[in-house]
């Protein structure tokens, strides 16, 4: 039976060996063996075997069948630093799970330049770190800034997602954005303020860690994960792709 990889960004950052499917994985993970819900999570599938940081030895001997017959569900094989350690050119399909252990798959395709310029973006850090921030930068520029040795505060590579923008002139009907917004609006405002004025600051946080509030309804194009300006975007499939393929996980996440 073939031993698959998945890279888990959020919520944990993890590298896990699996003999399960991805969406048989996805399930496991998210429900465990109990029956309801637990907890939504968002991995990628990698082709294994690279570089020393990882001990694709242990993976072999361990993550074999049961004496059952049963596949082996899950070997842990790094929970630290582990996003930092997988090169971008082996990671494969994108799997965002729901509470109850529904999937979308989501192919990466390299980063597409948006068609339309933006004063600002609103993006959620998912791994190795999790603030809330708003940027004047574009996906694979505040990746190239947030992974840049000469910045003083930086990580080796980063994922992320823009997230969609709240019509201040239109509270009342601003779209399904979830609960992100629901607080500290003021602040939001004067974050955003900071990053489209004169002033040199591109990046500014909006809350340090507030994931609790993170839902996929609230992912305006895609997720990315980062490494100067290589960025690998898995960009969401349309409402209207949603609604008539992936009707199920949609109403799961939210999303319809």
């Amino acid at each position: 039976m073939e031993t698959r990889f998945y890279l888990s960004i959020f919520p944990l950052e993890a590298l896990i060996a699996s003999q399960l499917p991805p969406e048989q994985f996805a399930q496991y993970m998210a429900t465990g063996r109990k029956n309801g819900s637990y907890e939504k999570l968002i991995f990628v599938e990698i082709e294994g075997g690279f570089g020393r940081f990882f001990d694709w030895k242990h993976a072999e001997e361990k993550c074999v069948r049961h004496e059952d017959g049963e596949p082996k569900h899950s070997l842990w094989m790094s929970a630290y630093r582990t996003l930092e350690n997988v090169p971008l050119d082996v990671m494969k399909d994108m799997y965002l799970v729901t509470n109850d252990g529904r999937s979308l798959k989501v192919e990466p395709r390299k980063f597409r330049e948006p068609d339309v310029a933006r004063k600002y973006w609103v993006y959620q850090e998912l791994c190795p770190i999790r603030p809330l921030v708003v940027s004047a930068y574009d996906p694979a520029t505040f990746s190239e800034h947030m992974t840049h040795k000469d910045v003083k505060v930086s990580v080796p590579k980063i994922a992320f997602c823009d997230l969609k923008v709240i019509n201040f002139d239109n509270l009342e009907d601003t779209g399904n954005v979830g609960s992100v917004y629901d607080t500290n609006l003021e602040h939001l405002k004067q974050c955003i303020m900071s990053v489209t004025g004169d002033d040199v600051k591109k990046v500014k946080n909006v809350e340090r860690s507030r994931t609790e509030s993170f839902g996929y309804q609230t992912i305006n194009h895609g997720i990315y994960i980062g490494e100067g300006r290589e960025v690998v975007e898995y960009k969401l499939p349309t409402m209207d792709e949603i609604r008539m393929n992936h009707f199920d996980w949609g109403r799961s996440a939210m999303v319809l």
